[in-house]
C-alpha cells in the first residue's frame, strides 16, 4: 500500500504544479496515468485483503485502517485536484480529467480483459500440445510393443 501511495503522491505532485503553471493535461499524461493506477492499485488491494480467503482462514487480519488512510489520502487529492484545476486551469478542464480518467479506465479495463483472454488462449493451446505429445508418444510405444512381440 505504501509503495502505491508514494507514486501516487508523487504524480500528484507534478500534476498539481503543472496545472498551477498554465500547462496543459497532455503535458503530464503520464503523470496522470501513474496517479490513476495507483488509485486502481490500492483500491483492488483493498478489496483483495477484505475478500482474501487466505486470511481469513489463517485468522489474519487485514490492515483496514491503513487501506481506509491511503484512500482517503486519494480522496483528498482528487478534490485537491478538482480545485486546482476549477481556480487555474482553463475552462472545462475539470470535465476533460473527468473524461479523461474514464476512457483511462475503461482502456485499462480491457487491457486487463485481453491478458486474461490471452493466458486463457495460451493455457488451451499448451494443453491440445500436451496431449499431442502425449498420443504422438503413446503411438509410438505402441508400435514399438508391437513391433517387438
Amino acid at each position: 500500500m505504501l509503495a502505491e501511495l508514494a507514486v501516487a503522491n508523487a504524480a500528484f505532485g507534478v500534476i498539481k504544479s503543472a496545472i498551477g503553471n498554465g500547462r496543459d493535461l497532455a503535458a503530464v499524461g503520464k503523470q496522470i496515468g501513474d496517479w490513476i493506477g495507483a488509485e486502481e492499485q490500492l483500491k483492488s488491494k483493498s478489496e483483495a485483503d477484505k475478500n482474501s480467503i487466505f486470511g481469513k482462514f489463517m485468522g489474519k487480519d487485514t490492515n483496514d485502517f491503513e487501506s481506509f488512510l491511503a484512500l482517503d489520502k486519494i480522496k483528498e487529492q482528487r478534490r485537491q485536484l478538482e480545485s486546482h484545476m476549477r481556480l487555474y486551469g482553463r475552462p472545462g478542464l475539470f470535465d476533460d480529467w473527468v473524461l479523461y480518467q474514464a476512457e483511462s479506465r475503461k482502456s485499462r479495463r480491457a487491457a486487463a480483459k485481453q491478458r486474461v483472454k490471452d493466458r486463457e488462449e495460451l493455457q488451451e493451446n499448451l494443453m491440445i500440445l500436451g496431449g499431442l505429445v502425449l498420443l504422438v508418444a503413446l503411438l509410438v510405444g505402441a508400435t514399438y510393443y508391437l513391433l517387438n512381440f
